[in-house]
C-alpha cells in the first residue's frame, strides 16, 4: 500500500483550519452576541471560551506543522516567494499564535479582567471587536488559501 503523504497532510492542515477558524467563528458570531444580548458578563465568556482557547492553541500549531509539512512533501517552497495567500497564512498564524501564548495570558486576560469589573458591557463589546478582527484575518488567509490550492497561483 502507497500512502499520499501529501494527502495526510493536507487532510490534517484542513481539519485544523475549520476548527480553528470555526471555532472563532463561533466565539465571534454566536457567542459573544449572545452573552451580550442575554445580559451576560466576561466571567462567563472566560468559562465558555477557555475550552475553545485550548483547542486552538492545539489546532493552530497543527496547522502549521501540516502547512509546512505539504510544502515539504511537495518541494514546494519557492512557492513563499510568489503567493500572497501563503504569506497570509503564515500571518494569520503568526497573529493567532501570538494571541494565544503571549498576549493573552500575560496582557490581554489581565487587562480584561480589569476593565470587565468597570465596564462589563463595554467589555464584551470591545471583545467581540477584537473577535471581529481575528476572524476576518482568518478568513482572507482561509479564501486566499483554498483559492491557491485550487490553482490561483496567479492569486
Amino acid at each position: 500500500m502507497n500512502l499520499n503523504y501529501y494527502a495526510i497532510w493536507r487532510g490534517v492542515h484542513v481539519l485544523s483550519v475549520l476548527l480553528w477558524i470555526g471555532g472563532v467563528a463561533f466565539v465571534t458570531l454566536v457567542l459573544i452576541p449572545a452573552l451580550r444580548k442575554g445580559g451576560g458578563d466576561y466571567e462567563t465568556f472566560e468559562k465558555l471560551e477557555h475550552r475553545f482557547g485550548n483547542q486552538a492553541k492545539i489546532t493552530t500549531q497543527l496547522a502549521l506543522i501540516s502547512g509546512l509539512a505539504m510544502l515539504w512533501v511537495t518541494d514546494t517552497w519557492a512557492r513563499l516567494l510568489n503567493t500572497w495567500w501563503l504569506w497570509a497564512m503564515l500571518l494569520a498564524w503568526a497573529m493567532f499564535s501570538l494571541m494565544l501564548f503571549v498576549l493573552e495570558p500575560i496582557v490581554i486576560h489581565k487587562l480584561l479582567h480589569q476593565r470587565a469589573q468597570k465596564d462589563p458591557k463595554g467589555t464584551l463589546q470591545l471583545l467581540q471587536r477584537l473577535h471581529y478582527l481575528l476572524l476576518a484575518v482568518g478568513l482572507v488567509a482561509l479564501v486566499g488559501g483554498v483559492i491557491g490550492a485550487h490553482g490561483g497561483m496567479w492569486f
